[in-house]
């Protein structure tokens, strides 16, 4: 290495003295500054928010900055329970079931199961992807979309075909469940452009057997509700999280043997 290398130089970066957030206020008691005496969120006293309002609307208020009206509350809580739990064929539930029954301890199953439910196959790291390709697709007409991708994308030989982000087969069929949950929430009054225009494409793409993914249904929501891309993949993570628990901690009190364990023939090396 060089003398000009190795030469060190300076940003000149002016730091702030203090961390600043328009998010949460906190007042510190009089006789201790450390304790916290009252808290308002984008202004409003917590304990109010405690006595008048759901979870759903304080979730909505930390992301919007304003408390949601009552159909965008109907419609976020709806979104919630309809993808509380991934299921046990989802990877992620997969994940905190063999931490459960594998004796880790309690408080970490939970952040093993959101590691793996942060991935882009059909968990939470696609849906800001999935929003961002609502938002500029909703511009179009759905039947040129829905050709264009159709004539263009080559279904697989094996596996699902995801012919867009959001939408494609679940084990080679439309996704049944998911499918229901999307009806149910674009005929609710805060449903959008974007619920509106994937419900009219996911129908359009049914002659192949491809439909919403879980995916797409929550980026279609939260994209309605007006959040932000970058807060989705944290936001779903929140929605599924409680099933995801749930199945850890069925788990962690049963012996090894009462999940499946695969016999040395059922394994393939590769050569």
């Amino acid at each position: 290495m060089t003398k000009a290398q190795s030469k060190i130089t300076r940003r000149n970066d002016v730091f702030s003295g203090r961390v600043a957030t328009r998010i949460w206020q906190e007042q510190p008691a009089e006789d201790n500054p450390y304790a916290v005496e009252h808290s308002r969120c984008h202004g409003y006293e917590l304990l109010d928010l405690v006595k008048k309002r759901s979870f759903v609307d304080v979730l909505f208020l930390l992301f919007r900055g304003e408390l949601p009206t009552s159909d965008e509350s109907e419609l976020l809580e709806a979104l919630m329970v309809a993808f509380i739990n991934p299921g046990p064929r989802h990877p992620a539930t997969r994940s905190a079931m063999n931490a459960g029954i594998g004796k880790t301890d309690p408080a970490l199953i939970l952040p093993i199961a959101l590691t793996a439910m942060s991935g882009k196959n059909n968990a939470a790291g696609a849906v800001e992807e999935t929003m961002r390709f609502l938002r500029k697709q909703q511009r179009r007409q759905v039947s040129d979309v829905a050709m264009e991708l159709i004539e263009n994308e080559v279904r697989p030989p094996e596996g699902d075909w995801i012919i867009a982000l959001g939408f494609g087969s679940y084990y080679n069929s439309i996704d049944v469940q998911t499918n229901k949950m999307a009806n149910h929430l674009v005929s609710l009054p805060a449903a959008g452009k974007a619920l509106r225009w994937g419900q009219e494409f996911a129908e359009m793409i049914a002659s192949y057997d491809l439909g919403w993914l879980p995916v797409g249904v929550v980026a279609a929501v939260l994209t309605d509700l007006g959040f932000q891309p970058r807060a989705a993949a944290g936001i779903y993570q929140i929605i599924s999280a409680p099933g995801l628990l749930a199945h850890g901690i069925e788990l962690a009190n049963k012996p090894l043997t009462d999940m499946p364990f695969l016999a040395d023939e059922d394994y393939f090396i590769e050569e």
